[in-house]
């Protein structure tokens, strides 16, 4: 029986693109949990160790949890009754029933400790390779490599000479899937050997063979030459062999100007290059291989023991990934802003001006390529990764630092990416972009307040500080907590602190450093009672406005509520201080007038005036005839509706009109009259909507009409079908 439970405990059959083995090794787990009841100890001691370590195996390496936990549970059980597995307690108290319950924990953490026991090291590892990485499903395939970069310390020599040479063929077999982990497991294993050989302070290559080294070499021609990165295959081949090119210069190996090298920079240009082709689930994990594989290669085999580079490279590769960064593709244009990211300092000395033109370009949003966000977002990155690649020197070259002649270029591009509300069929793309923008925005102004804290402008700091509490003000949540932690990052750092921050003692005081990390900017019910008291500071009132409008008009539901409630809250707070509310009544009519036909705020922005003045916000106002708040106001929603089709915009519109009408003077007449047009109007909804609001506002305002023909004008709004 024991043979055949131990081949049901690895039992997995795939049926199309999932497996139905999980229901087979669960039932064998259970098997071997009814062994532990029916057979006395000494009958079972010739089958121990096969049965222990086929149950340690399932219990940390299956890919179903019920069946790890199942394997456990049997595991446990032996332990108890039989008492003669192997290291059973130690074991039990790593893999119970709850610490098998993460994948990654048990590939990469536990197996590592069991591997320790000499009984079950060399099973694990064999498991590893026999079973799983030629696995139907890529995860399990990744987590076993890394597994077997984790246990290599356990058993150096039989890696090296043993697993190595069994896995070298399997990388350029026919077998799509063991093609694919067995490449993976050549570039894990080859890494945790070299870091080996260094800690015990011995050559790269001790542990390697000429034949072994020969090997790692070949499979990158050997795929070329049988044209393997094509087609679906190559999507799982360019990364694979990328992460092995990236281990392989990681572990030093020896092959500085080798015709080899020559290869791999050939298909990490090509794996770039390619991106347009690839399916979308696998671009970004293609792109960023690539970009790793790149930054490794030129870090260790194109820089000379100076710390130099060859010139004549430098310059064809820099001037290669620049003139690509203008590509009508938008993919191609991501990989290599990345790519020029990912270079080493050596390679862009020199070269700066050259790489940031080439970056500032792509971050520009002209109309043939209004839609490809994703190259802008990839472009702000790399322009902060090639900032701190190259560091700050105040008085240094344009050409070599981040220094006092480019500083305020650099801040430009990253500031122009804060405004990009880009929108597609996918919705906010320019979401993407804003937080990009601001990731960068943050990394740079550390790296030079704590480099040369003088290079940074006070106006610059002020305008970050502005547009981030803008985002942390806006609609959606995750945008909101991010430009809300970068916010915060800025406002606490103190090695040394920011300089330039407008109104820090104040800030301060509303986000206190204890709250720094319980504060969750994600729940909209904790951020817009903070965000709005900064409506009571100038510098952020204009900006925070224009975030909250957005919020106010929104159409999320919670969001709208908790904004909505928040600002209300602030102008009951200042209702009696004329001083404040004419502030803010003057800096609400500047971001109205700012954003005039532009729809992606006037809209909300009516619809937020239409519930501020049916909350009685501006009651202040209401006694004085023609007040200027009211007439600009006036002014500025006519005009914004001229010629308008947008049937959103102009309901809100009319709930602003009804609201106006409570205040005094001239005003009245002119409302009322644009209220006639719009019941005029020819789309019947708009006709219906002002009609049933006119008769609400009536009721509200008794006094707007004369008491005389009120019961007619009742009657003409209510029975008329409009």
């Amino acid at each position: 029986v024991v043979p055949v439970i131990l081949r049901a405990l690895t039992y997995d059959e795939k049926r199309g693109a999932c497996s139905v083995g999980s229901n087979v090794r669960d039932a064998a787990c259970y098997v071997c949990w009814a062994f532990a009841r029916a057979y006395d100890p000494a009958e079972l001691i010739p089958f121990i160790n096969q049965i222990s370590s086929a149950l340690v195996i399932a219990a940390v390496f299956d890919r179903d949890v019920n069946c790890r936990r199942a394997a456990s549970a049997a595991f446990q059980e032996n332990v108890g009754r039989q008492g003669t597995f192997p290291h059973g307690i130690d074991i039990l108290t790593a893999a119970d029933y709850f610490a098998v319950g993460n994948r990654v924990n048990c590939y990469l953490t536990i197996s590592v400790y069991i591997a320790g026991f000499p009984e079950y090291t060399q099973p694990m590892i064999d498991h590893l390779v026999n079973m799983k990485i030629n696995h139907w499903d890529g995860v399990i395939r990744e987590l076993a490599t890394k597994a077997l970069h984790n246990l290599t310390p356990r058993a150096p020599d039989y890696m090296a000479n043993v697993v190595l040479p069994r896995l070298l063929p399997l990388s350029v077999g026919t077998d799509l899937h063991t093609r694919h982990g067995a490449i993976l497991a050549c570039a894990e294993i080859t890494h945790a050997l070299c870091k080996l050989a260094e800690e015990n302070n011995r050559s790269v290559t001790y542990y390697f063979n000429e034949k072994s080294l020969e090997g790692l070499k070949q499979i990158h021609q050997e795929l070329c030459s049988r044209q393997l990165y094509r087609g679906l295959g190559g999507e799982l081949m360019r990364p694979a062999v990328c992460t092995l090119i990236e281990k392989l210069s990681l572990s030093k190996m020896p092959f500085r100007g080798d015709p080899i090298i020559g290869g791999w920079q050939w298909l990490i240009n090509d794996s770039l290059r390619s991106l347009p082709s690839v399916s979308s689930g696998a671009q970004q994990h293609v792109k960023e291989s690539a970009v790793s594989a790149l930054a490794a290669l030129c870090n260790e085999y194109y820089i000379n023991e100076q710390g130099e580079a060859d010139p004549a490279l430098q310059d064809e590769l820099v001037t290669q990934y620049v003139s690509e960064l203008q590509n009508t593709e938008k993919m191609i244009r991501c990989g290599f802003s990345r790519a020029l990211g990912a270079l080493p300092r050596s390679l862009l000395k020199g070269r700066l001006q050259q790489v940031l033109e080439g970056l500032r370009k792509v971050t520009l949003i002209s109309p043939a390529d209004v839609s490809f966000a994703e190259s802008r977002r990839d472009a702000l990155i790399a322009i902060a990764k090639v900032c701190q690649t190259v560091g700050v020197k105040g008085e240094g070259s344009q050409e070599e630092y981040v220094c006092r002649d480019n500083v305020a270029q650099i801040y430009a591009m990253l500031l122009n990416g804060v405004t990009d509300y880009t929108t597609d069929s996918r919705g906010d793309v320019g979401g993407w972009v804003r937080e990009a923008a601001m990731t960068s925005l943050m990394e740079v102004t550390l790296l030079l307040v704590q480099a040369e804290t003088e290079l940074i402008d006070a106006n610059v700091c002020k305008q970050i500080m502005c547009w981030l509490a803008q985002q942390s003000a806006e609609k959606i949540d995750k945008f909101r907590a991010h430009a809300g932690s970068v916010f915060l990052t800025l406002l606490h750092f103190d090695h040394p602190p920011v300089p330039h921050i407008p109104h820090r003692e104040e800030l301060e005081k509303i986000f206190p450093r204890s709250e720094k990390e319980t504060l969750n900017w994600n729940a909209a019910s904790e951020a817009f009672p903070r965000i709005t008291q900064l409506l009571g500071l100038p510098a952020y009132q204009y900006y925070v406005l224009l975030g909250l409008s957005v919020s106010v008009g929104g159409l999320t539901e919670t969001t709208l509520r908790y904004s909505a409630q928040s600002l209300f809250d602030y102008m009951k707070k200042i209702q009696n201080d004329s001083s404040a509310m004419e502030s803010f009544c003057k800096t609400l009519l500047k971001v109205f007038e700012d954003n005039l036909r532009n729809d992606r705020v006037s809209v909300p922005l009516l619809t937020m005036l239409d519930q501020m003045l049916a909350n009685s916000c501006f009651d202040i106002f209401t006694t004085q005839e023609n007040h200027p708040f009211s007439v600009k106001l006036f002014t500025l929603c006519k005009e914004e509706i001229k010629r308008s089709k947008d049937i959103r915009k102009l309901r809100s519109s009319i709930g602003v009109f009804c609201g106006l009408i409570q205040f005094q003077g001239d005003m009245r007449e002119k409302v009322l009259f644009q209220l006639f047009l719009l019941l005029c109007h020819p789309f019947p909804v708009i006709r219906k909507t002002t009609a049933s609001q006119v008769y609400e506002m009536l009721i509200t305002y008794s006094d707007v009409v004369d008491p005389a023909v009120m019961d007619e004008v009742m009657a003409i709004l209510s029975d008329t079908n409009w």
